[in-house]
């Protein structure tokens, strides 16, 4: 990059000052991607002479952020996907060089007060060197099959070594006091290799059906446990895939024999914050998708956790908790309930663990995400003991959700002895508002991100893996940057320097997609499945009168419905989408717009953020005068009804907008998409990755309302003209979502990826002891003394 911006200095010099100095004349010391390209683009529009193509323009481009002191410039260049680069110019006289990121973060320390030269810094790099990391960003989030590849060539064509290793690994397993897959007849290598052979010729002459309970005794004498399969032929197969190992392993291969392996029997999953219930609770305060997610992730882990263990003739009950906060103050919801079984699970429950004072007292009342913080260390302790109680060993695998929950994953497998640990983020906060690292002091008191940051660093290096739902979630765009590449290198002033936070190339990372309940969203023109007996109370929802949990009606019931739900806060900005219908004669023409969100009544919501959004919301209705346009129901819906709202509005040639500013993935838009409806969704986050523009929905720019706003309406005036129209958009979401969005598809994943990461952990250093050493020390001694400073 110092080799591009020298030779655009040579070639272009008056160009190169009269930018700079553009970018000097702006009175904020901070510029973003898009001030940086806009200054650039008019510069280039009033010059002419190809600017615009020229090389500086190529590295403008890339630059996704700029700092100045009125005598100097430093860019933040980002020449590849998760690649840096950080320049410093002199304004004066346009000498340039290249600078570390150490250098670039101290200068944007220096900008906002703080000159600490010799701050704390975190820098996990170190801790990688010799670590397999991955080269290619179309790789990225593709973990476990570089793993794969990497390390079964390097321990298996080391003579003997990786063959001794898989050995071992099938011997350590057990559940209860029941050896599985070998026993102590095979001592080596070159005895399993002639077990396997003697077990196949008498396998070869039995009935493929014949149950393992048949050959049980003769295979046992052999060396051969429970695990291998439920039938003679499918104990065939595994041993099959074994001997292939052993004679040329092939990264494929192993990844099939991995995946019959009986290994994961119960599972602990972590989400303490907000009100986790199956009941009246989506809608309140820190409860939205990710307790769907985790519900409906528990319902289809469970089903394929038990098909597995089965197909491997293993006839135990999987075991799952979903572990979270019990709220004794509970409002109408069951959270203070300890215990509470899974609808649609045989055994799977929610354990819940109450938060407690420094007095050891329980808090009976909810808390907000962001102020859970000084009461994580003393609950992951809790949820030990009452999760070694429930289960009577600890769990095989633990999977934490959002921030918390990841931090509390992250201190239970350590105190449980190295249990595997996967971290699901949902969302990472530091991406969703701007200079949220810079300006931390500023906002700690409402949002203490000097927390939050600090735990994530701790949870995503911890981690022996970490689900995604996107490739963006990780490494954003060619133009964006990801949540998690955002934790790569950061300053937070007066606190520490985070050099090397986490690395996008890091084989950890990996994409499976959630998906939504088909039994629940599913097409609308599925005629047989519909629930017809919820029609008159959806009515009422949609076209009622008056009554205390919503404002408005559709003078016109006739037009189509745009219909949009979430929770009311900034983020997911329906403030934002009813100010572009308010402002857009041509979209309230098309379409009646339905608001599902947060509360109607400012009294009946305890959040600050939800109140001021509450009254945003009335105040734009009043004045622009949407009350016979527009409904607003500040209501809970249960997913049932939630279904079938969904395909009420397509029954009307309705679409679903999601117009948030980012979406780390986007239930919704699974869901709208599912039940055919033709969905328009933020580009910013997971919907720009679920949605195909054009084949399946349309991508929308929160930061662009009007354009957004015209584009739906032109949809809808094009469908009034040709219905086909709509019917193709239709059945290329439902497509879409069959195609690459489902739960079974995602448990079958999971539980491979458990199993694979397991294995390299036990026979390679994956462990990285090293890692958790250093951040065991960052959560004593900085974690810590800032969650016990907020109590």
């Amino acid at each position: 990059m110092i080799k591009l911006l020298e030779t655009a200095i040579d070639e272009q010099r008056e160009s190169v000052s009269r930018l700079v100095e553009r970018y000097m004349r702006s009175e904020r010391p901070f510029l973003v991607r898009s001030e940086l390209w806009d200054e650039f683009r008019e510069l280039a529009e009033a010059e002419g002479d190809g600017l615009g193509d020229s090389k500086l323009g190529r590295l403008l481009y890339n630059a996704q952020e700029g700092a100045h002191d009125g005598k100097t410039l430093v860019l933040a260049v980002r020449y590849q996907i998760a690649r840096w680069a950080y320049l410093w110019i002199d304004a004066a006289t346009l000498e340039a060089r290249e600078i570390d990121v150490s250098q670039y973060l101290q200068f944007k320390e220096r900008l906002v007060g703080v000159d600490q030269p010799h701050a704390l810094e975190l820098d996990i790099e170190p801790f990688m060197r010799g670590f397999p990391r991955l080269q290619e960003t179309r790789s990225i989030g593709r973990g476990v099959e570089f793993l794969n590849r990497r390390l079964s060539s390097q321990l298996f064509f080391e003579l003997g070594k990786g063959d001794r290793k898989l050995l071992e690994f099938l011997k350590a397993h057990t559940v209860g006091k029941r050896q599985l897959m070998i026993n102590g007849e095979i001592q080596g290598v070159q005895e399993l290799r002639a077990a396997i052979r003697t077990a196949n010729e008498l396998l070869e002459r039995l009935p493929g059906q014949t149950p393992w309970s048949e050959v049980e005794r003769e295979l046992g004498s052999m060396g051969f446990e429970p695990g291998w399969g439920d039938t003679a032929a499918r104990v065939q197969e595994t041993l099959q895939l074994l001997s292939d190992i052993l004679e040329a392993p092939a990264p494929g291969v192993l990844e099939q024999f991995l995946a019959r392996i009986p290994m994961i029997f119960s599972m602990a999953i972590l989400s303490p914050h907000g009100y986790f219930g199956q009941e009246n609770v989506l809608g309140r305060p820190d409860t939205g998708g990710q307790v769907v997610y985790i519900l409906d992730q528990v319902r289809a882990l469970e089903a394929e956790m038990r098909n597995r263990l089965s197909e491997q003739g293993i006839n135990i009950e999987p075991r799952i908790y979903i572990i979270t906060r019990l709220i004794p103050e509970s409002d109408g919801t069951l959270c203070h309930q300890r215990i509470e079984q899974v609808k649609g699970c045989k055994s799977a429950k929610i354990l819940r663990v109450p938060f407690r004072d420094q007095h050891g007292e329980v808090i009976p009342q909810w808390i907000s995400r962001f102020e859970i913080w000084p009461h994580l260390d003393r609950f992951a302790d809790e949820v030990q003991h009452e999760l070694l109680t429930e289960l009577g060993t600890r769990p095989d695998l633990i999977v934490g959700n959002y921030s918390d929950g990841n931090l509390v994953a992250t201190l239970l497998a350590d105190r449980l002895g190295g249990v595997t640990q996967c971290n699901i983020a949902h969302a990472l906060e530091k991406t969703k508002y701007l200079y949220s690292d810079l300006y931390w002091r500023d906002n700690d008191e409402q949002y203490h991100f000097s927390c939050q940051f600090t735990a994530d660093l701790i949870a995503m290096n911890a981690a022996d893996f970490i689900i995604t739902s996107t490739y963006q979630e990780i490494a954003g765009t060619s133009y964006s940057v990801g949540q998690y590449e955002a934790y790569e290198s950061f300053p937070m002033p007066g606190l520490y320097r985070v050099v090397q936070g986490i690395d996008a190339f890091d084989p950890k990372f990996n994409i499976v997609s959630p998906g939504a309940d088909a039994d629940i969203y599913f097409p609308y023109n599925q005629k047989e499945w519909r629930r017809t007996d919820l029609h008159e109370e959806i009515g009422a929802l949609i076209f009622g009168g008056e009554r205390e949990d919503a404002r408005g009606h559709f003078a016109d019931p006739d037009k189509p419905i745009l219909f949009t739900m979430a929770r009311l806060d900034r983020i997911k900005n329906i403030t934002g989408l009813v100010e572009w219908y308010a402002e857009s004669e041509r979209l309230q023409k098309a379409v009646n717009l339905l608001v599902v969100a947060g509360s109607v009544n400012e009294e009946h919501s305890g959040d600050r953020e939800e109140q001021e959004q509450i009254r945003t919301m009335h105040s734009l209705m009043h004045e622009n005068g949407l009350d016979d346009k527009m409904r607003w129901l500040g209501v809970r819906l249960n997913k049932e009804i939630t279904g079938e709202l969904y395909r009420c509005v397509a029954d009307h040639r309705g679409a679903f907008v999601q117009p948030a500013l980012f979406e780390a993935f986007g239930l919704t838009v699974v869901e709208a998409m599912a039940s055919g409806l033709p969905t328009f969704a933020t580009r910013y986050g997971g919907p720009l990755e679920i949605v195909q523009n054009g084949v399946s929905g349309f991508h929308i720019d929160p930061n662009h309302g009007d354009q957004a706003a015209e584009l739906m309406a032109e949809f809808f005036e094009r469908c009034a003209r040709d219905p086909d129209h709509w019917n193709a958009i239709s059945d290329g979401a439902v497509a879409r979502v069959q195609a690459r969005y489902t739960w079974k598809l995602y448990a079958e994943r999971m539980m491979t990826l458990s199993r694979i990461y397991g294995f390299w952990r036990h026979v390679t250093d994956l462990e990285r002891a090293e890692t958790r050493r250093y951040l065991e020390m960052f959560y004593k001694l900085q974690y810590k003394p800032l969650a016990e400073a907020m109590a």
